[in-house]
């Protein structure tokens, strides 16, 4: 049987306006939008899935139109819904506006219920018991730090393997008091300056500055840029594919992680995992949708443009 991931985060409504010219700041910008179902942990889960996981989620939602939207996405996907529903709150949404590049100019999250709602749910016995379950644990910083605190001290109850994904640096630092305990976070650079103000650019020093506040494993992305991954042991650069395809990059960590730990469920070593991971990301910025079809038929040429690991230094 394939392993078992259980994610808790965000699983809300996603919009996406992209703009038609070049942005006048100040002005009425022509643009279009779409809507989906999103949120970085239910991004992530959707491509861990597709590379051979089964999924579960634990989110909260408002009993609303949204919220039944994101319940029938959950079922479309086949992955188990252990969310809990509030009749008098209202689902979150995110709203990203991007330029005519696909390029993020600015995100707004709506997300009153998860800092109201979230802690409480995971003191529950349900809770619990969906963790002894799981093979592995993701979550995303959409949790405020209570429901951290209270997944963390769960998943090292129950010794499961625990994942962070970033989300944003307003949102990274709630993680600051629980950095050990996760066995791999998905980050960029923005995210990086969050935890580590006076953290070094060049890849020895962002790493050192990382494992100084707790951070044992990661993979720090920088758009272009190679994304460096380390561990205890090594630290190496991975490039991206050469003259990606940019057409929206909303999605593009998420998947990342999602990939990247399916990897690691499967096997793989943590470079190897994020390399696939890598290659999830460059499908997922040439595509309009945040989590795109990651078959095998189309995972494995995305995969081959990828550059090879290169271990720049040894612990």
């Amino acid at each position: 049987m394939n392993p078992l991931l259980l994610g808790i985060g965000g699983a809300h409504i996603d919009r996406r306006g992209r703009l038609l010219d070049s942005y006048i700041p100040a002005a009425s910008n022509p643009g279009a939008v779409t809507e989906d179902i999103g949120g970085g942990m239910f991004n992530a889960m959707r491509s861990a899935v597709q590379r051979g996981c089964r999924g579960g989620v634990l989110s909260v939602r408002g009993g609303d139109q949204a919220g039944e939207s994101v319940a029938a996405a959950l079922a479309d996907w086949n992955i188990s819904d252990h969310s809990a529903v509030f009749l008098d709150r209202r689902t979150a949404s995110y709203t990203a506006v991007l330029d005519q590049n696909g390029d993020l100019l600015v995100g707004l999250a709506d997300m009153a219920i998860y800092d109201s709602c979230f802690a409480r749910q995971l003191r529950r016995r349900h809770v619990v018991e969906r963790i002894e379950e799981a093979n592995s644990v993701l979550v995303d910083a959409n949790l405020p730090s209570p429901a951290l605190e209270s997944v963390v001290q769960q998943a090292a109850r129950n010794e499961k393997p625990l994942y962070l994904i970033a989300i944003s640096p307003a949102k990274v630092v709630r993680a600051l008091p629980y950095l050990t305990a996760f066995d791999g976070l998905f980050l960029n650079r923005c995210e990086v300056a969050a935890l580590c103000p006076d953290a070094p650019v060049e890849a020895a020093g962002t790493v050192a500055a990382l494992r100084n506040v707790g951070i044992r494993r990661a993979v720090i992305t920088n758009g272009a840029h190679p994304a460096i991954v380390f561990d205890a042991h090594e630290i190496a650069e991975i490039a991206p594919a050469k003259d990606a395809t940019v057409v929206d990059v909303t999605g593009a960590g998420d998947s990342l992680a999602g990939t990247a730990i399916a990897g690691l469920m499967r096997g793989l070593s943590f470079f190897r995992a994020a390399r696939e991971g890598l290659a999830a990301a460059t499908i997922t910025i040439a595509s309009d949708k945040a989590v795109p079809n990651l078959a095998p038929e189309i995972f494995a040429p995305s995969l081959a443009r990828i550059g090879q690991i290169r271990i720049l230094q040894n612990a």
